[in-house]
């Protein structure tokens, strides 16, 4: 089941009437209908995997309180890595097995050896297994560090884990946020669901009329590279950039939009990425959710920047080539990784990455300066760069497909895969662009106007722009569902 079809909002319909009309006075009876719904929604899927969320849940359940339960820190230690390693595990399993086995055999073959691949195994990626291993990882590290309590109410547990707005692809929570608000009476807030529609109606813009309808586009120029000029593959990688950016962040806010309505709030997400003047800031507003999680508990229980510029060096470049690999068992994400890491680096070692921590471009005057304008461009077109490793097949696909690029400087209208008008895209873009640059401010009031014209003026343009740019040929899930 997906946000973006007709079987989520009945889904959602029926789930929203039960949770406030029927069950609004038992806060256990709201708790029960969580679970029985998230175990629904995620196995719309495949059931088989339900089994995997309720053994995280109960593994991750009774580690904290064993963890709790002792003093000496060695007892401590001992249950916290049974959490890492049970975690651990079911993601290496799952979605790295046939990765190590192949790349173990690639290995041997560089020395003459030949291995017949008889370790590999047909193995299914679960949906969403590096998002919700994450949340209960990061429950009983809380624990560990003392930042939190050991939750009694198993119920309540589950329900935090397998909360179905953000199960399957984020935003990964944390449980000093979210668990104490699974926990308490929750309260229907008038604005509240408001506020979540609004974010439910962007994100689908951005999902329905952007990452949808760039899909099929982005998938001819990078299937297709060598029929192309450069000026082409320029722009797949461009359009790419943007087809990312708004489905991941798309089913983000429908994510959050839709906790709302259930009188939760998760955390943000993305914060107008595009908008970074550095690296650094790039990364503090794109997939906050994973970024902070491996600030917290990887890069600072390695030492962080506390030791010495060596140190600090190799724990950067840690965190990096773990969240290229965390995003899938291929070498193109690992290289992903790395090119971050190099490109965050002389940040890092001027002192100069902690800039722009408390503000955002544009800030004093509307209009951008040339020098965050430059900044902008060429924080964008780094990215952009390293998202052609991302989105590539394999490393010898990137780099052929950048020495496409350098090789063949030639220009030549692109046409549609499908003969649609390409300058649809190129205006829809652009308007897109303007309309974040204008509510840059907050990125959880998209449609933030005084004005009830204007504000209705507005969805009705998203929907009629959803209209337009929609295909029932496309495919429709979320990129990040592979992840």
């Amino acid at each position: 089941m997906v946000f973006n079809s007709l079987e989520f909002f009945i889904f959602l319909f029926i789930v929203y009437m039960l949770y406030w009309f029927v069950f609004k006075k038992s806060l256990k009876a709201q708790n029960i209908l969580i679970i029985v719904a998230s175990y629904t929604f995620y196995g719309w899927w495949d059931w088989r995997f339900l089994s995997l969320i309720l053994l995280s849940t109960i593994v991750d359940y009774f580690v904290a309180q064993k963890i709790y339960s002792h003093t000496l820190p060695s007892k401590r230690k001992f249950w916290l890595w049974m959490s890492v390693f049970f975690n651990v595990g079911l993601l290496g399993f799952f979605k790295y097995y046939n990765f190590f086995i192949d790349s173990w055999i690639d290995m041997f073959s560089l020395f003459g050896y030949s291995i017949k691949s008889t370790w590999t195994l047909q193995v299914i990626l679960p949906v969403g297994i590096s998002f919700y291993t994450f949340q209960t990882m990061s429950y009983s590290f809380d624990i560990y560090y003392k930042k939190m309590r050991p939750n009694k109410d198993f119920l309540g547990f589950a329900a935090f884990v397998s909360f179905f707005p953000q199960l399957v692809a984020g935003p990964i929570e944390r449980a000093s946020n979210l668990l104490p608000q699974i926990l308490n009476k929750r309260v229907f807030k008038y604005n509240q669901a408001v506020s979540g529609l609004k974010l439910i109606l962007w994100g689908l813009f951005k999902k329905i009329a952007i990452a949808d309808s760039l899909g099929p586009i982005v998938d001819d120029i990078f299937v297709n590279y060598a029929n192309y000029p450069s000026s082409t593959l320029v722009l797949g990688v461009i359009l790419f950039s943007f087809q990312i950016y708004c489905d991941f962040s798309g089913y983000s806010d429908i994510a959050i939009g839709t906790a709302k309505l259930f009188g939760i709030e998760l955390m943000s997400n993305f914060k107008f990425p595009y908008f970074s003047r550095s690296i650094a800031e790039f990364w503090r507003r794109w997939h906050i959710s994973l970024s902070t999680w491996f600030r917290d508990y990887l890069y600072i229980p390695l030492g962080g920047s506390r030791g010495n510029k060596l140190i600090s060096i190799r724990n950067v470049f840690v965190i990096f080539l773990v969240s290229g690999l965390w995003h899938g068992a291929n070498w193109t994400f690992l290289f992903w990784g790395l090119i971050h890491a190099l490109l965050f680096m002389p940040s890092f070692l001027l002192g100069t990455n902690r800039n722009f921590v408390e503000s955002f471009v544009g800030e004093r005057k509307v209009i951008l300066s040339l020098k965050e304008f430059y900044q902008i461009i060429v924080t964008f077109f780094s990215v952009t760069f390293a998202w052609i490793f991302f989105r590539s097949d394999s490393i010898s696909h990137a780099f052929n497909f950048i020495k496409r690029i350098g090789s063949n400087f030639s220009y030549e209208a692109y046409q549609h895969p499908m003969g649609y008008r390409m300058i649809d895209y190129y205006i829809l873009i652009i308007l897109f662009i303007l309309y974040e640059y204008s509510i840059r401010k907050d990125e959880r009031s998209p449609f933030k106007f005084k004005s009830k014209a204007i504000r209705f003026m507005a969805y009705a343009l998203v929907i009629f722009g959803m209209l337009l740019f929609y295909d029932s040929f496309i495919d429709r899930s979320f990129i990040y569902f592979q992840f």
